[in-house]
C-alpha cells in the first residue's frame, strides 16, 4: 500500500503480521510500481522497482545481498512483472545471494511456455514454495513436477475480527432497512459480476427489499487499457433490468477499516467467478473470516474453503441457480447465521498472526536448509581400470576389458581427475597415478602431424596416426589443468610446453566442442602463463568462433550453438561462461548463462528430475526434440560442471539447485529410478536404457562421477566460504528461458 491492489495489501498485511513475532529483528519491502505510477509508500518500504525498467529488478537485488538480510520473500503474480510473463523478476532471482521463499498467488494447470518457463525457474530457486490452497500443492507436483517436500500450504490471512451481526453496520452505512449482498474487490470481467446482476430478479422474488452492493475500483490495468467500459456496461445492464433501486455501485478502492465495515454489513457475501483455475481470493478469504455467510461459484480457492459446509457453492455462470442459493439464505436467518458461525470458527487459523508464525517456519527452514549429503569419493573401481600402460577404455560389468584397449579421450580425464581429487582427500593415489596418465598423453603426442593419438590396443600399439579433434581438444584441457597444477610441479613443468605444441592445431579445427575443451584448457593455463600472447589470440578466437556459431543457429524457440544436441552440450556453454569471465566480456557471459538456461530447460522431464539428452537421438533430423535414451553420464558430469561455471559469475542458488538435480540423476533421480553408481567403489554404470541400467561400467562413466562428486564437493566448499576469486560479472541473459529471481504487488 498504497498501491491498490490485492498483493500490494497482502504483501503489506504479511510484513506487519511478521515484524511483530517477537523472533523477528527487522523487516522490509521491495515494491512494485505499475507503468506511470508514483507512489508515496510508508517506511517499511525500502527500495522500489519501476515494472518496465529492467536494471530496476538487478539493483534491488543489490540492495538486499548489501544489506545482509537473511531471507526474501517473493509474492509472485505474472501482471506484476515485466518482461514476457513477467520474466524479468527472474533478473532480480538471479543476483541473489540469500536463499528465497515464493509465495505463489496464481497456479496455472495450463501454462504458456513463457508461464512455465518462469515458474519453473522460481520452483528451481526457492528454497520452499508457499500457496493458499491444496489445489495449487497438486498442481505444481503433477504439472511442473515440483519437490513436494518443498511446498507448503498456509491460507490467505484474514484479519482478526469479532463476530458481530450486520444490523450496526447497516445503520452506520445507510442500508439499515435492506437485506444487503456484496461483492467487493478490485472490478474485472472475471469476476462474473453480471452474473449476479442476471441473478438479481431471482432474489427479489423473495426479498423484495434486497440491494446488491459491488464495492471497488475497476482494475488498474483494466482502467489503463479500457477506461471504464467494463463498468459502464454492467450499469447499463442494471438499468436495462430495471435494477437501479438494487444494484449500488461504490467505485473506490477502500481503506483496511471502511473495507471491514463493509463486510460487516452484509448478510450474504457472493464471489460468482465465471472460471475454476482461481487459486486464492483475498475478498473470499475476508469475508468468510469474518462469518460472512458466502455464496460462491466452484473456482478452486472457493471449494477447497467452503467444502465444510461453511458457504454455499452453485454452478458458473448459472443466475437461476446463483438467485435462488441467495434468496434462501436471505430468508431463512437460522441457517443464514449458522452458516456465518462456522465460517467463523474455520477461519481461525487463517488470522495473520498465526499466518506469520507459518511463514516464519518457512523461512528458518529456507535459511537452515542442508545441502543435500553427498557420497564419500572411493576410487577402488578407479584403481582396478588401470594397469601399467595407463586406464582401459570399457569393462564387462565391473571388469577391465582388455580387449579394447584404451583411449586417449580416458587418460586425459583422468589426469583431470588426479589434478582435482587431492582436495577431496585423496593425495597419495593422485600423486601415484597422475604420472601414468601423463606418460599415456606424450605417447600419444604425434610430432609428424600436431595431433595427438587417440586409440591403443592391449598390445601398446596405436591404432591410428591422429585421433579426432574432440579427443585433441580434451587432451589440450587437460593439459592445461595439469599447467596449473600446484600439487603437481613436476607434471605442470612437462605440460606448459607440450600444451603451446598441440594449441597451434586447433586452428584449423572445425568442430565446436573441440573449441570448447580447448578453451577449458586454456582457461586454466593462461592465469598461469600470463605473457603466452599466442595462447591468449588462440582463446579469443575460438571463444568468438563458438560465439558465432550460437548466434547464427539461434532462435526464439532454439537457443543453442548447433541444429542439433548430442554429447558433452553443457561444455560448450561453460567454455563461453569461462571464457568471457575470463576476459571481461560481459556479452559472453550472458550467451553462455542464456544457452545453459536453455539446455537445462531441454533436459527437464515432466516431473522435473534432470533428464539428459539420450544418445539415441544424435543422428535426429535438425531442431528436434532429443530423444530421452540412451542416457550418458557425461551429460549429468558436464551440466554439472556449467552450473558451477555460471555460479561463479552468478551466485544465485537457482545454480547450486540445477547441479544438484544434474548429481542427483547418479544416484537414483532418474527416469527409472535406479541409481547408477556404487557409492562403496566409486563405479559408475554406463547408462541409463529405457528398461534398465548399462550394467558396463567404463572409464567414461567413471570418470564422469568423479568428477561431477569432486565438482559438488567444490560447489559445497564454495557455499560455505562464499568468497569467489576474480572477478564476478553479473550477466543476466536477455529473453530466455530463465532460472532465477524475486517481489511484491498484484
Amino acid at each position: 500500500m498504497p498501491r491498490r491492489c490485492g498483493i500490494a495489501t497482502f504483501t503489506t498485511d504479511l510484513e506487519l503480521a511478521v515484524r511483530h513475532l517477537d523472533t523477528v529483528a527487522q523487516t522490509a519491502i521491495v515494491a512494485m510500481c505499475d507503468p506511470g505510477e508514483h507512489y508515496v509508500f510508508g517506511s517499511h518500504v525500502r527500495w522500489t522497482i519501476d515494472q518496465d525498467e529492467r536494471q530496476g529488478y538487478r539493483a534491488a537485488a543489490d540492495y538486499i545481498n548489501a544489506q545482509a538480510f537473511d531471507v526474501v520473500c517473493l509474492q509472485h503474480e505474472f501482471g506484476i512483472f515485466g518482461g514476457e510473463a513477467g520474466e524479468w523478476v527472474l533478473d532480480l532471482i538471479a543476483a541473489l545471494r540469500v536463499p528465497l521463499v515464493t509465495t505463489l498467488h496464481t497456479v496455472l494447470d495450463r501454462p504458456t511456455p513463457a508461464q512455465r518457463r518462469v515458474v519453473d525457474a522460481i520452483l528451481a530457486a526457492s528454497a520452499q514454495i508457499v500457496v493458499m490452497a491444496r489445489k495449487g500443492r497438486a498442481i505444481l507436483v503433477d504439472t511442473y513436477g515440483a519437490d513436494p517436500d518443498t511446498i507448503v500450504v498456509i491460507a490467505h490471512g484474514i484479519p482478526d475480527m469479532p463476530l458481530v451481526t450486520s444490523h450496526r453496520a447497516k445503520a452506520a452505512l445507510g442500508f439499515a432497512d435492506r437485506q444487503v449482498i456484496l461483492t467487493f474487490g478490485l472490478l474485472s470481467p472475471n469476476k462474473g459480476i453480471e452474473t449476479m446482476i442476471a441473478a438479481m430478479p431471482v432474489v427479489l422474488a423473495k426479498v423484495p427489499d434486497a440491494i446488491y452492493v459491488v464495492m471497488g475500483a475497476t482494475h488498474p490495468a483494466l482502467l489503463r487499457s479500457a477506461g471504464e467500459a467494463y463498468r459502464n456496461s454492467l450499469i447499463t445492464r442494471v438499468h436495462a433490468l430495471g435494477l437501479d433501486d438494487h444494484v449500488v455501485f461504490l467505485n473506490r478502492f477502500v481503506e483496511r477499516p471502511e473495507l471491514l465495515d463493509h463486510i460487516a454489513m452484509c448478510d450474504v457475501y457472493v464471489t460468482p467467478y465465471l472460471g475454476e483455475a482461481q487459486m486464492t481470493s483475498g475478498t473470499l478469504a475476508y469475508s468468510h473470516g469474518m462469518g460472512r455467510p458466502v455464496v460462491s461459484t466452484p473456482y478452486w480457492h472457493a471449494v477447497e474453503l467452503l467444502m465444510d459446509g461453511s458457504g454455499v457453492l452453485v454452478p458458473f455462470n448459472e443466475p437461476e441457480s446463483l438467485g435462488k442459493a441467495v434468496a434462501d439464505l436471505l430468508v431463512d436467518d437460522r441457517a443464514r447465521l449458522a452458516i456465518g458461525r462456522k465460517a467463523y470458527v474455520a477461519s481461525r487459523a487463517m488470522t495473520w498472526a498465526n499466518v506469520a508464525v507459518r511463514y516464519r517456519d518457512c523461512f528458518r527452514f529456507a535459511c537452515d536448509r542442508p545441502a543435500p549429503a553427498l557420497p564419500r569419493m572411493e576410487l577402488a573401481h578407479f584403481q582396478a581400470m588401470c594397469d601399467d600402460t595407463g586406464l582401459f577404455q570399457h569393462a564387462v560389468h565391473g571388469i577391465p576389458d582388455r580387449h579394447h584397449g584404451y583411449c586417449i579421450d580416458d587418460n586425459a580425464r583422468a589426469l583431470i581427475a588426479c589434478c582435482r581429487i587431492g582436495a577431496d582427500g585423496h593425495g597419495a593415489f593422485a600423486q601415484a597415478m597422475a604420472p601414468r596418465f601423463a606418460a599415456f598423453i606424450q605417447h600419444g603426442w604425434n610430432p609428424d602431424n600436431g595431433m595427438f593419438r587417440n586409440f591403443m590396443g592391449y598390445d601398446r600399439r596405436w591404432l591410428e596416426p591422429s585421433g579426432s579433434q574432440d579427443s585433441h581438444g580434451r587432451t589440450l584441457w587437460a593439459l592445461g589443468v595439469c599447467a596449473q597444477s600446484q600439487d603437481h610441479p613436476a607434471l605442470a613443468r612437462w605440460a606448459a610446453p607440450l600444451f603451446r605444441l598441440a594449441m597451434t592445431s586447433v586452428a584449423g579445427f572445425g568442430s565446436p566442442r573441440a573449441w570448447a575443451f580447448a578453451l577449458l584448457g586454456f582457461n586454466a593455463y593462461c592465469p598461469t602463463h600470463p605473457r603466452d600472447t599466442a595462447a591468449e589470440y588462440l582463446r579469443r578466437d575460438l571463444a568468438e568462433r563458438l560465439q558465432r556459431c550460437l548466434h547464427t543457429c539461434a532462435s526464439a524457440d532454439w537457443v543453442w550453438f548447433e541444429d542439433r544436441l548430442s554429447y558433452d552440450n553443457a561444455r560448450l556453454c561453460e567454455a563461453l561462461i569461462v571464457t568471457g569471465r575470463a576476459l571481461g566480456d560481459q556479452n559472453m557471459v550472458a550467451e553462455g548463462l542464456r544457452a545453459l538456461r536453455w539446455l537445462l530447460a531441454a533436459q527437464t522431464a515432466p516431473s522435473g528430475h534432470f533428464r539428459p539428452v539420450g544418445s539415441d537421438g544424435f543422428l535426429l533430423g535438425t531442431r528436434q526434440a532429443p530423444l530421452p535414451f540412451d542416457q550418458q553420464p557425461v551429460e549429468a558430469c558436464a551440466t554439472i560442471a556449467a552450473c558451477m561455471a555460471a555460479h561463479a559469475v552468478d551466485p544465485a542458488p537457482s545454480w547450486v539447485v540445477e547441479a544438484q538435480r544434474a548429481f542427483a540423476w547418479f544416484t537414483g533421480t532418474n527416469d527409472l529410478g535406479v541409481p547408477l553408481v556404487d557409492t562403496a567403489t566409486g563405479s559408475c554404470r554406463d547408462g541409463l536404457h529405457p528398461d534398465r541400467a548399462n550394467e558396463n561400467r567404463g572409464a567414461e562413466s567413471l570418470l564422469a562421477y568423479l568428477l561431477a562428486l569432486s565438482d559438488m564437493r567444490r560447489i559445497t566448499r564454495r557455499i560455505a566460504s562464499p568468497k569467489v576469486p576474480g572477478p564476478i560479472i553479473h550477466a543476466a541473459s536477455p529473453a530466455t528461458p530463465a532460472f532465477f529471481q524475486t517481489l511484491p504487488a498484484e
